[in-house]
């Protein structure tokens, strides 16, 4: 099918022209002059990029990508919960956007244990229901980025207005998706909106059908007109208190009314010479990346093979010593006093390496969080956009879980997050994705939960962009995007086969290591069980995204082997 080029374009064909089930098969790279959208679904690029063909830049790009991606990829694309913007501008200034959600003013300590100090199941719970949720923040966000960053080219409501359209009009389901929906009746089915939207009232979607989504529609052009404060303080806000209200959740109009989106500093270090920019905390990611890759640096690492025993013994040795103080320091920095840089020091680095036997495997049980004596940071989806101009956008958003608590607020269609499990439930005890997590995390009102996800920017030795990418995936995203970097870095991959290569993961607690056995071979495996490493799952290590700029200024979209989505260049 011939790429569609313009967003009306786009539209009318999926609407009305394309036989049911013939959406184009995905893109895995796209090279193209003058900008470049990488993200999960075709019809969002194609939006990001007729902005930028309006005179937009890349922030106001990623704003209409994100909010089409809360229509056409319900299960992480979001405006119920929230993420992470690193921008970099055409005049190598880097920013970092903080819109993750907060905890309901009314979140206590132990609201998702019951007396007996056990973890609530199902309704109630970190991950399931009303309660599960942050207050989000997607909006908030990309208002900040659109009035401090945009182009002023393009107006908010040019930036809304496709996203709008495609909830009006509907899209053509993919197979993936109807099934997707199928997948998560069991608890999709418990909550009527749910239910009749995605589920259909039980008349399942099948592979070509049509989802029209009018309440969405009507929020998302009431924000078109007046912007985030009717999500926040407007009819929607309402509609979200009073839902919450009727159904046991926290989240009140005071909560909305009080969300900010804020700036941090980006978080920067450095990899065999190359700066590295990534988000600092509550994001976890940076840390545990930088850590681990300060560890590796002494080794010399691309001299061994990519897909070698001893490269993943490294890589495990070094992970498991970053979770390990991930579980221990990393936080919200506006409630816990978290030492970011001397975690991602060479110094501390140094420490840390001393304990590892290259050939033989730490047991997690005595490999402790590292003493740092001084004080001073699965389901998701990441997308990345470039301009002509030279600015870039890396940007992670998610719900959390996938369907995050599976709650869609009445009247609005807006699908809520389950993020109050990624703070602490139980301080010491695993979350849904096995993350242990200590008193720096628990629940707190108004605290931003700790988050793996790693929107990231590297640069050549001459401090020009080279690529930018991140991933979905929980924890797991933290490995993607640090093992896809090394794989540039270290042999000189060009950013699909970077993306593309087999990985592995550990994350200190289970001690055990995921190996994918699609890329990595039986015998690999066996020479790591033998060194004494624990065999896991064999499960993917989460899907990344990304778009590198090469020698000759061309951009270089990249979408995952692993996941769909379509890179759209112009």
């Amino acid at each position: 099918m011939q790429r569609i080029r313009s967003l009306f374009a786009s539209l009318l064909i999926v609407a009305f022209i394309l036989p049911l089930g013939m959406l184009a098969a995905p893109v895995t790279d796209v090279r193209a002059k003058n900008g470049m959208v990488a993200s999960q679904h075709e019809l969002a690029s194609e939006i990001g990029v007729d902005i930028m063909r309006k005179g937009g830049n890349a922030v106001d790009a990623a704003i209409a990508v994100g909010l089409a991606l809360a229509v056409v990829y319900p299960e992480a694309g979001n405006i119920g919960g929230g993420g992470f913007m690193l921008v970099r501008t055409k005049a190598g200034e880097f920013h970092a956007i903080d819109y993750r959600e907060m905890a309901p003013g009314a979140a206590t300590r132990d609201m998702f244990v019951d007396k007996d100090g056990k973890l609530i199941v199902g309704e109630g719970s970190s991950t399931v229901g009303y309660r599960a949720s942050g207050v989000p923040g997607t909006l908030a966000g990309f208002e900040l980025a659109f009035k401090k960053y945009g182009s002023k080219k393009v107006t908010w409501q040019q930036i809304v207005e496709p996203a709008r359209l495609l909830a009006q009009n509907g899209y053509i389901l993919s197979k993936r998706l109807a099934d997707l929906f199928i997948g998560y009746r069991d608890t999709l089915e418990r909550y009527p909106e749910s239910k009749r939207i995605f589920l259909r009232d039980g008349n399942y979607f099948k592979e070509g059908d049509r989802l029209v989504q009018p309440e969405l529609a009507r929020v998302l052009g009431r924000v078109g007109r007046l912007g985030a404060a009717d999500f926040y303080r407007g009819e929607t806000a309402k509609l979200i208190a009073a839902d919450m209200k009727a159904n046991g959740g926290l989240i009140t109009l005071e909560d909305l009314k009080n969300y900010v989106a804020k700036e941090r500093k980006p978080l920067r270090g450095s990899y065999r010479g190359h700066d590295i920019v990534t988000m600092p905390p509550p994001s976890s990611g940076g840390l545990v990346m930088f850590q681990t890759l300060n560890i590796l640096e002494a080794y010399d690492m691309p001299k061994m093979a990519q897909n070698s025993a001893v490269r993943y013994h490294l890589l495990i040795e070094a992970s498991r010593r970053a979770f390990a103080d991930r579980a221990e320091y990393a936080a919200d920095p506006d409630f816990a006093d978290v030492p970011a840089e001397q975690l991602i020091s060479k110094s501390y680095a140094n420490t840390r390496r001393a304990t590892i036997d290259t050939k033989k495997a730490s047991s997690s049980l005595d490999i402790k969080f590292g003493d740092v004596t001084k004080r001073e940071p699965m389901e998701t989806t990441h997308y990345t956009v470039a301009d002509k101009d030279g600015n870039v956008v890396s940007n992670t958003y998610t719900i959390n879980d996938l369907y995050g608590s599976r709650v869609t607020i009445k009247g609005t269609g807006i699908l809520m997050n389950d993020e109050m499990d990624d703070l602490a439930a139980r301080p010491g005890k695993p979350n849904l994705f096995g993350l242990v997590q200590g008193e720096r995390n628990k629940v707190e009102p108004r605290k931003r939960p700790l988050s793996s996800m790693t929107p990231t920017i590297v640069m050549r030795k001459d401090g020009s962009f080279w690529f930018a990418l991140g991933a979905r995936g929980g924890p797991r995203i933290i490995s993607a995007v640090m093992q896809s970097v090394m794989n540039v870095i270290d042999h000189n991959m060009d950013i699909i086969d970077a993306i593309n290569a087999p990985r592995v993961h550990h994350q200190w607690l289970p001690d055990s290591f995921i190996a994918e056995s699609s890329g990595i071979s039986p015998d690999t495996t066996n020479i790591l069980v033998s060194m004494g490493h624990k065999l896991g799952s064999t499960g993917h290590v989460a899907t990344a995204t990304g778009i590198m700029r090469d020698e000759n200024g061309y951009w270089i979209g990249a979408i995952d082997k692993r996941s769909d989505g379509v890179a759209v260049g112009y």
